[in-house]
Order: C-alpha cells, then structure tokens, then sequence
C-alpha cells in the first residue's frame, strides 16, 4: 500500500490525499448554508488511477465525512462515490442531509460561475 495522508484544503473546498507530497486524489466539497444548518455538498470523489484498489477513496471519503461531523455541518452526498460509502457507513446517517432541487441549483450555479472565472 502506498504511504498516503489527506489533509482539508478549504481555499480550494477539497479533501486531497497526498503521496510524497502530491495530490493525487480528491474529495471537492461546495459550502451550502441555505439550509436549517451549514452544509457541504460532496459532489465529485477522484484518485489518480495508477493509485487505485488501494482503499484510497475510503480513507479520503471517511477523512471528509469525520472532519465535517466535527465542524457541525451537514453531509449533502451528490457524489456517488460518498453515496454509496454512505450506505455501507451507517454512523454518518444522523448528519446526512437530503439532496433537495436547491441544493442541486446552489451546485450547477456554483460550478457554472467557477468556470466563468477560469
């Protein structure tokens, strides 16, 4: 298995894992707060593909959900990776949010006025 950490880089709303100080994976977050609570919505869980089947994923998946139950926000799973770790993570289920039509409109525009800007 290849020596990995993960740290939250909040400039840029992502969990990253890192191998010999490279990212190499990520976990991309967009803070939402039009919701009873503050919220991040997961929607895209990626590892470089040479560093695949090494459980990367989950320990990035579990690294993100851990950090933000601890900040006291909700977990909005549009990503389909977090989806299903979700699923198979029963202890996140009191801080999983449901994905609402806002919640999707807040991502696409989010995203949209990203890549305007790039």
């Amino acid at each position: 298995m290849t020596e990995s950490t993960i740290r939250h880089n909040p400039a840029r709303e992502r969990f990253e894992v890192l191998v010999a100080g490279k990212a190499i994976g990520k976990a991309a977050y967009k803070t939402y707060d039009g919701g009873a609570a503050p919220q991040r919505i997961f929607y895209h869980t990626v590892i470089n593909e040479e560093y695949g089947g090494q459980g990367l994923a989950g320990k990035l998946a579990a690294a993100a959900l851990d950090d933000t139950v601890e900040a006291g926000l909700g977990i909005v799973p549009v990503c389909p990776f977090i989806k299903k770790f979700l699923v198979k993570h029963p202890e996140y289920s009191g801080s999983t949010v449901a994905i609402t039509p806002a919640h999707l409109q807040f991502l696409e525009d989010s995203l949209a006025s990203r890549a305007a800007k790039a």
